[in-house]
């Protein structure tokens, strides 16, 4: 219904902002992650949005970055996980490490959110472990370079895939290859010695 919500910061708490956009304050429900992400009061925001319309209520929730809104989507799918429950989840865990979560089975971590119990979390991984896959979790099937070059990460991708072949966790190599610096000549032999470097 409202897609985003651009304007100034006029509030902030831990659960919400008021952003101001000219004639309307929208009062939008965040993440504790989010807040802390937040520029300053009088500053401009751009929050992408998810509108939840009740009998009683209507509500917005506000996302810095498309890619948090688009996990948060499919994490209210799950039975049980309302707006609440989604918003609570990714208190805890960016969208990245959500899906790092679900790909690995990590029930453990998802139920670190307030509210989110064991049963729960593990419903959230039997769910969403089909609708999430390395391409999302590799920045969308394209990385920005350090040179400013978008490229395809099919060469993240074969690193992850050599790293659990050799044993790895599937969440440890993730974690592993995402945190090389990638740069246009890298080849799949050169981030996966990098990555390597990673995980000690």
């Amino acid at each position: 219904m409202i897609g985003f919500v651009k304007g100034r910061v006029d509030d902030i708490s831990e659960e919400n902002v008021v952003v101001d956009t000219g004639s309307i304050g929208y009062n939008v429900k965040i993440s504790p992650g989010t807040a802390a992400r937040l520029p300053g009061i009088g500053e401009e925001v751009k929050l992408y949005t998810y509108t939840c319309v009740r009998e009683d209520m209507f509500s917005l929730y506000g996302f810095l970055t498309r890619d948090d809104l688009e996990i948060f989507r499919k994490l209210i799918t799950v039975n049980g996980i309302g707006p609440k429950g989604g918003l609570a989840i990714l208190s805890v865990m960016s969208a990245d490490e959500l899906r790092f979560a679900i790909i690995s089975g990590d029930g453990a971590a998802i139920s670190k959110a307030p509210g989110i119990g064991k049963k729960t979390a593990e419903r959230v991984i039997l769910d969403l472990k089909d609708k999430v896959s390395l391409e999302d979790t590799l920045m969308h099937k394209e990385i920005q370079t350090k040179g400013g070059t978008v490229m395809d990460s099919h060469a993240q991708n074969e690193a992850v895939e050599a790293l659990i072949a050799l044993g790895y966790s599937t969440s440890d190599a993730l974690y592993a290859v995402r945190g090389v610096q990638i740069t246009e000549d890298m080849d799949v032999e050169t981030i996966l010695k990098l990555a390597l470097k990673n995980m000690f």
